[in-house]
């Protein structure tokens, strides 16, 4: 298997688009992880990516905006709101490089119902909220529906100076582009394009999660490995490989 390179940009491009949106004021923590207790929670079909021989479990906080179907306009309220993920890094057996998600908490239902039943994905809903302050973000979020409910986050970031060139480690995980899930009876990886990430160093401030551990991973110990801000980034994701 020839796995593809890490790109700063995608080298598939989107021909059409079936969903548009914008990710907007992203934190992103990463923690490396053993790669054996990771290959259970993936797909069929899919194995954990690997930097340096190490796998990485990332907690990402952001605000999606504007989710919009094909090269049609955002839907109004409902394609805006705050979202939490936990997320592992895969491959597939066409060297396709990607993401699984554990768990996606998102504060609008409607999106939730739709993503769980259309593409198998795990979304949760969730009660949810972003403040800043200056150059501080926090974000929180308390699980509504399915359980664990009542599972929680919450998290504040300091955000820093622009990155000119991120490391290989800080490309490895932020320049993705795709997804992975089981949908339709197979595993599928859905690809996505968006521009070259604008990354900005953060120090995390505080962290009490427990998204990761309701996602079947032992609580992190330590701090992060890597701890990211981005203003943002639009998005289109298009059909399903």
């Amino acid at each position: 298997m020839t796995v593809e390179d890490v790109t700063p940009e995608t080298t598939r491009p989107v021909t059409k688009s079936l969903l548009g949106q914008r990710w907007a004021d992203l934190a992103f923590l990463h923690w490396a992880a053993d790669p054996a207790r990771l290959a259970p929670l993936l797909p069929a079909g899919v194995e954990p990516d690997l930097f340096e021989g190490r796998a990485y479990v990332g907690l990402i906080a952001f605000r999606m905006v504007g989710i919009g179907f094909l090269n049609g306009p955002a839907v109004p309220y409902l394609g805006t709101f705050c979202e939490t993920n936990v997320r592992l890094y895969s491959v597939d057996a066409n060297g396709h490089r990607a993401v699984v998600f554990l768990s996606l908490e998102a504060e609008r239902l409607v999106p939730v119902l739709t993503a769980r039943l259309a593409l198998g994905l795990p979304y949760m809903w969730a009660k949810m909220r972003l403040q800043r302050g200056g150059n501080e973000l926090t974000y929180t979020s308390r699980r509504r529906w399915p359980g664990p409910r009542g599972a929680s986050s919450e998290l504040t970031v300091r955000t820093g100076e622009a990155i000119t060139e991120p490391t290989a480690l800080e490309h490895f995980l932020t320049a993705r582009w795709g997804l992975h899930t089981r949908a339709w009876g197979r595993t599928i990886h859905l690809p996505n394009e968006h521009p070259r990430w604008p990354l900005h160093r953060a120090e995390l401030l505080h962290l009490d999660d427990e998204l990761i551990s309701a996602g079947g991973l032992p609580a992190p110990e330590g701090p992060p490995a890597s701890v990211l801000y981005s203003p943002g980034v639009p998005v289109r994701f298009g059909k399903p490989l």
